[in-house]
């Protein structure tokens, strides 16, 4: 098995495909139209995506529908990087959302940060060599 996709919903699907682009650094890789059914899809990851084993995420907009409640259960979706101090100073030059800045977890010594999407989903920052495998 393979771990394809997350699917996010997202409010307004030209806005959340900027920030996955231009603020986080993902590439656009195709887009659905399914008007009769009254949904739009995007598609966003980093090299790729499934055709070189990196999984996606797939940005559903359900027509009419600008927001979500977004529960309790969802949790975030993690991304490695290099440097977290860099990412999160890119992302903020980008017009990005910190919400954690850059630092150790409690009581561990990974180095996280998070950054919030436009419709609130959080994106967890970790720093690779940091962390336990």
């Amino acid at each position: 098995m393979q771990f394809l996709h997350t699917m996010l919903r997202v409010g307004e699907l030209q806005r959340s495909i900027d920030f996955y682009t231009k603020v986080i650094g993902m590439d656009l890789l195709r887009t659905t139209e399914r008007p009769d059914q009254g949904y739009t899809l995007a598609f966003v990851a980093f090299r790729g995506g499934n055709r070189n084993g990196e999984a996606e995420i797939e940005l559903t907009y359900n027509h009419g529908t600008s927001e979500y409640d977004l529960g309790t259960a969802y949790g975030h979706i993690a991304l490695g990087v290099d440097s977290v101090a860099e990412t999160c100073e890119r992302i903020r030059a980008a017009g990005g959302n910190i919400t954690r800045e850059p630092g150790p977890v409690k009581g561990g010594s990974t180095v996280i940060a998070f950054v919030e999407d436009p419709d609130g989903y959080k994106v967890e920052l970790i720093e690779a060599g940091t962390r336990a495998l």
